[in-house]
This record gives C-alpha cells, structure tokens and sequence, in this order.
C-alpha cells in the first residue's frame, strides 16, 4: 500500500513501447507504478524492426551530414498528419524530437549514423539511418527538405525492436515499476461520482505454478508464429488461452491513474470488418493482444475514438531498388500512383483507388538488377517475401500486351501508360506521376515481367499491417476525451491505444517515436495526479 492509500499510484495496461515508456515517466516523476500485460511483455514494439522517427538536427543527422531543423520536420509530417493531431501537438512533437532520441539513449537505446543510400522498406545491418517515410517523393519533397529520420536501434536482422523494447523494459524495472505478466485488465473501477479509482483483472499470480509456466511456453512460441505463420500461430495461441484461463484469478488493484497502451485491434477481425472494412485481407502483424481490448476498454468508460478506419498495409515494392525503376498499374493498367511513395502510401492508394489489385510491371533489364542486388539489399525476412517472386510467382511474356493478358489487366490501358512513362524518359520531361528522375528507367526491353501486388488472402504473398486510429485524448495531458471533448479525470491513452501522430499514414518509425512521445506525456501528467495537481484540458 503507497502513502496515499491506494495500491499504486499509475497503473499502466500494456507494456510494448508506450506503456514502458508510460511507466518510466510516472516513476522518475515520483509515482509507484504497476505495469501490467496480458503476455510478457513487448507486444507489436517488440516484434517491430526498433526505428524511431527523429528529426531536427539529431547527432546523426548531422554526422552523416545532413542539415535538419524541427520547422522542417514539422513541414514535412503536416502533410502525412492531415490534421488528425493538431498543429500545436505536432510541433511540440518536432521541437521535442531531438531532445527525445536523448532520452531514449539515456535509457539503453543505441543508434547510429550509417547511412542508407537506396530506397529500401528496412536497412541492412550495414545501415542505421535512412529515409524511412515519403520525404524525397513527390508530392511531400514540394514543401520540405528531404531528410533522413529512420533511427535504427543498433541490433542485428530484425532483433533491433526487441533490443530497444528490452531497454525501456530494464530501464523501468531499475526505476521500481512493479511489473505483472500474464494479467488481463477486464475493468476500470470509478466512484460513484466518476473518478477512476483502478482495475479488475485476471491474472496467474504463481509464476512457478504448472499452469503459469505451460501458458508462458505457449505465449512466447505463439508471438512471431502468429505473425508469419499466421494458422500455427493462431493453434498455439488458442491453447495458451484455454491454458491460462483454466489457471487465471480475479484481482483488483487501486489508482488515481491509468494509462491504457495495450496496443491497436488489428487481431479483432470483427472490429476491422465493423470499421475497416477495406482492409479485411491485410494480414495481421503485431501479438494476440493487440484486439482492441484497450480501446474498449476506454469506450466503456464513456471514452470516444476517431479514425478506426484507417489501417497501414505494407505491401513494399523495394528492396531491391531496382524493383521501384518499373510501373504498378491497377486492372485498367493506369498506373497506382508514383513507385518512389512509401510501400505503405502506395498500398493505401491501391486501396482506396484500385480496390486493392494491383501488378508491378518490368522489362527484363529491372527484373536483371533486381536480382543482382537481391542479396546486398535485402534481410533475411526481405529475402523470404522475394524469393518466391524470383522462383516462380511472377508473369513472364514477350510482349507488353502478352503480359497483360496473363495478369488480367487492360491491354490498351497498359499500353498507354508505359508509352507515356517512356515518352517522358526519352524527352527528358518529368515522369507523369512525378517519381524520382534517378529511379525512372524505360520500360522496353524484353522479355516483361509482372507481380501481382493485390491485397489477397493468401499464407505465402500476405500483406501485414497495424491499426493506427484509437481514443481520442487531450493533447496537452494525454487523458481519454468524451464525445463531448471533455476529459475523464485519471484515464489516459497512448501509443495505439490513442488517437496519436501516425493515426492518418505510418512511416516507419513514427509509430514507436509516437508512442515514447505520448507515452511520456501521459506518465509524467499521471504521476502529477497522484498528487491532486493534475488539471484535465477539457
């Protein structure tokens, strides 16, 4: 029991990113913190390939000799925000941007300066800094400066998500969080007069327990099964629930505070049917906990959320680079929209505009580069979404219209839009869609050679992706808002658990840069209301 009578001082739901970085901003601000996860831990930030998105003059800009200013950063996330944040929050996002890649190195993160210098989804192990979002695409490189702001945990392959997660995770435990795995937050207890008072959940207490430790083996073999081997993965998880609930009790503990961070709903299937319809055949990528039971947990405390619609899909057309020198055409065999936009921009296009089909389409001199650097600029989980579009899953003919005939696509239509493509090449103008002079390349030579780019339901050419909307939250504090724009007292959101600055369109990094951002802001406002000085902006 804390001096002030209560259990805890911050309860926090969920302990991905968000919820440590939540955790560690209440307890270096004073407050007892209890940090509690349906899993162990990590959630999507541990799965996640560990980029930030920072900008504004880091160290590492400037090492690997780029100049950076926040207005500059703020120019360019305006236009990926499109007002889903206010202007005030984002700048305080960009001014603070600097000075937060510090706080995570104050905390065990680590990054470096290598620079990548060819458009990739995610950089090799010879790479740390790259340009991870749309910053030399058009139209965003119109209104700023590009700039490279893909910080990469240094780590091997993909590992650099959970070595940066393991930081946060040490770094609060070393502050005196007290952290609860395998515990399910099922309510969020208030007074009669409305202010929250703690949760209910179920949890297995008795870590050396048959159970506890059959239900953890089951967990931690389900997280990345679940992700790409989605119907194993699935098995597993299933069994691990029945295992946990045969072994789980009933207890409550008490707050002033909570902060839910317990991830988005990618894994509801129903939610996404109910508010994303269009994106029923993206993959999901995260953990089973990622079901949207924290922002309903919210919405059961008169809480309100926005953009639930809106769902990133990463169908990336690079690496390898030379993949982005061709043309993605929909069924009428008009092109998409500009090859050079972020994979995730450009899926979003094929799926607002396309209904999800798509064909990426190159002559065999791209199709020969491709393969050439197949090996030097891919990782090893790049190579085995590839390599079956090397082997076989492609469409190869003669002719341009051969090609469009085997990929059920428009014939005149393809045909129109790679003489113009071409006719821009060879007259020196600018590309129609406006891609990037040095990754324009005329498509001529044969033989053709197309890949179906589609959003389908398929175990081996699966497109993942996350949710991106939540609860709407205060911006100054970061506590949950009524529909009525009010704030409910104690309750707080983060991560993607809320309405944050990746909820309109996600680059890589800005997800996990948003949640150390909003999960800071709510700890450290949190900890204030434990003692009584904490204000709603409502």
């Amino acid at each position: 029991m804390s001096e002030s009578g209560w259990d805890f001082d911050v309860i926090v739901v969920g302990f991905g990113m968000a919820g440590a970085c939540a955790a560690i901003s209440a307890a270096e601000s004073g407050a007892k913190v209890l940090v509690i996860d349906r899993g162990l831990g990590g959630g999507a930030s541990a799965l996640s390939g560990g980029i930030v998105y920072a900008g504004g003059g880091t160290p590492y800009q400037q090492q690997a000799g780029f100049e950076d200013s926040p207005d500059n950063m703020f120019d360019y996330l305006h236009q990926e925000v499109e007002g889903v944040v206010d202007d005030e929050t984002l700048r305080r996002f960009c001014d603070g941007s600097v000075d937060q890649l510090a706080w995570l190195e104050k905390h065990g993160a680590r990054f470096a300066s290598s620079l990548c210098d060819y458009k990739t989804s995610y950089p090799t192990d010879r790479h740390y800094l790259y340009y991870s979002g749309n910053e030399k695409a058009y139209p965003y490189n119109r209104n700023a400066i590009p700039a490279p702001r893909g910080h990469r945990q240094i780590a091997p392959g993909m590992s650099s998500g959970r070595v940066l997660w393991e930081a946060m995770r040490d770094a609060a435990l070393a502050s005196g969080v007290t952290f609860a795995p395998m515990t399910r937050a099922e309510r969020l207890e208030f007074t009669a007069a409305g202010e929250i008072t703690g949760i209910s959940c179920r949890t297995v207490g008795d870590a050396g327990s048959w159970h506890s430790r059959l239900s953890r083996r089951l967990t931690r073999a389900s997280v990345k099964l679940i992700n790409w081997v989605p119907p194993i993965g699935q098995l597993i998880n299933r069994q691990a629930d029945a295992v946990w609930r045969r072994a789980a009790e009933t207890r409550s503990f008490t707050a002033p505070a909570v902060v839910l961070a317990a991830g988005g709903f990618i894994f509801n299937r129903d939610m996404v049917r109910r508010h994303a319809p269009a994106h029923v055949l993206v993959s999901p990528l995260g953990t089973a906990g990622d079901d949207g039971s924290g922002i309903l947990l919210g919405l059961s405390a008169g809480g309100s959320a926005e953009f639930l619609d809106r769902v990133t899909a990463w169908r990336f057309i690079s690496p390898p680079s030379a993949m982005i020198e061709g043309v993605a055409v929909g069924l009428s065999g008009a092109r998409i929209a500009n090859e050079d936009l972020y994979g995730a921009t450009h899926a979003r296009a094929m799926i607002r505009d396309y209904s999800g089909k798509g064909f990426l389409v190159l002559d065999s001199r791209m199709w020969d580069r491709a393969k050439s650097q197949f090996f030097s600029q891919t990782q090893l989980f790049q190579r085995a979404m590839m390599a079956p579009v090397f082997a076989g899953a492609h469409r190869k003919a003669d002719t341009l219209a051969g090609l469009a005939a085997k990929l059920g696509v428009s014939q005149t239509g393809l045909s129109a839009t790679v003489d113009a493509y071409n006719a821009a090449i060879r007259d020196g103008r600018e590309d129609p869609l406006h891609k990037a002079a040095e990754v324009c390349t005329p498509i001529q030579q044969p033989p053709f050679y197309g890949i179906d780019i589609s959003l389908k339901p398929s175990p081996l050419d699966f497109v993942p992706g996350l949710t991106l909307g939540g609860l709407t939250v205060d911006s100054a504090s970061g506590q949950v808002r009524r529909v009525d724009g009010t704030s409910i007292p104690g309750l707080y959101a983060a991560g993607r658990n809320a309405v944050g600055v990746c909820s309109n369109s996600y680059v890589s990094g800005l997800s996990l840069a948003d949640c150390v951002f909003s999960g800071r802001r709510a700890g450290e406002h949190a900890a204030r209301t434990r003692a009584g000085t904490a204000t709603g902006h409502g």
